[in-house]
């Protein structure tokens, strides 16, 4: 997959969290990823079609994802639920935005799906693709969580 689709992923994942959360996020070095076994414990997969289709996802261990919503929220919010859903499908949704005008302005338009949001440990995320998928952990003051991308054309 050509860095080029993954990079505005990276920025735009730094920068929302950093405006909506007041979280600064620091990337770590890109991989491939082997399973679909999410890396947290709630995750968000939106589909992507234009020029390329492909997958983002981005997925939270509980421990990140409370501070993160808790610090979007400006109250402490302590467990799992709905609105953690909610949350993390408007995270994935809000990169997703940033990195497709990123993308847009490079002469490659994409058109995002709905965010589907999946919650619960050890879930899977499959993305219907023969291509490789490029995983890309982040860290933060209050745990990791990981950014999964993959294209084909």
């Amino acid at each position: 997959m050509d860095v080029q689709y993954v990079n505005p992923f990276i920025s735009a994942t730094v920068h929302v969290l950093k405006t909506m959360a007041h979280t600064d996020v620091t990337p770590g070095k890109p991989y491939l990823k082997k399973d679909k076994v999410a890396k947290g414990d709630v995750s968000s997969l939106i589909g992507l079609t234009g020029d390329v289709s492909g997958t983002i996802s981005v997925s939270f261990p509980e421990k990140s994802i409370l501070s993160i919503v808790s610090a979007m929220f400006g109250e402490a919010v302590q467990t799992l639920n709905d609105e953690i859903g909610d949350a993390v499908g408007e995270i994935a949704n809000m990169i997703s935005g940033q990195a497709r005008q990123a993308l847009e302005d490079m002469g490659r338009p994409l058109q995002a799906a709905i965010p589907s949001v999946i919650m619960g440990r050890g879930h899977q995320i499959t993305h219907i693709t023969t291509h490789p998928v490029v995983a890309i952990p982040f860290q933060t003051n209050n745990g990791g969580f990981t950014i999964e991308v993959s294209f084909e054309k």
